[in-house]
């Protein structure tokens, strides 16, 4: 792994580059806090680690490579962006977030970090493209797996610090839309750029 701090580069590139799992992030970090957050970032690393792991077999394959697969994939994608905007919209603003309610978002914002990730075609094909270029290919059979497990998990440890910076600054500006006027406004302009995001990719080429 002689190109490791390339890899550090492009995958802190990678993860701090908008897209649905940062704005998974700062809005739960809006919404319910920074502690409030955490399960979707974790969620988010969860997932990754998941995608990771299908890219080492056959499914990986068969979604690079069937245009009818990557294409199943890239609506399902869309559509669970698309609903999350929607039940943002519907929902009602948090601006004076408890405890209780905390504790019972946890396991929801887990499932939604997840999904938003596996869900993603685009996580997939780093992990079939850009990923195995970083992995060396030498006479030992164990040494490709150790290398593989390591830099997966320097991804999914990047992840977590690199959406936790999100969601301090995202909890730093909370102060200022601590209301029920601004709280309206960051549930529905999460919404719209959920929405929009499940457009864009179910439009995408």
């Amino acid at each position: 792994m002689d190109n490791y701090f390339l890899y550090l580069l492009i995958t802190i590139i990678t993860i701090a580059s908008p897209g649905p799992g940062v704005l998974l992030t700062l809005t739960n970090a809006l919404r319910y806090g920074f502690r409030g957050s955490l399960a979707g970032i974790f969620g988010i690393a969860a997932g990754i680690f998941v995608v990771a792991v299908l890219s080492a077999t056959s499914i990986a394959l068969v979604l690079s490579t069937s245009p009818i697969a990557f294409t199943v994939l890239k609506y399902l994608g869309a559509a669970y962006l698309m609903y999350l905007g929607f039940r943002l919209w519907q929902s009602q603003p948090q601006y004076r977030v408890t405890q209780t309610v905390v504790d019972k978002t946890h396991r929801l914002r887990f499932v939604e970090g997840v999904g938003i990730t596996v869900l993603n075609p685009k996580p997939i094909f780093f992990f079939m493209a850009v990923f195995p270029q970083f992995i060396a290919v030498t006479d030992s059979a164990l040494d490709p797996l150790w290398q593989f497990w390591f830099l997966v998990l320097t991804y999914c440890v990047l992840v977590v610090v690199i959406h936790s910076l999100y969601a301090v600054m995202a909890k730093l500006a909370r102060a200022s839309l601590a209301s029920e006027h601004g709280s309206y406004w960051v549930s529905k302009t999460s919404a719209v750029f959920h929405i929009l995001l499940g457009l864009g990719l179910a439009l995408a080429t």
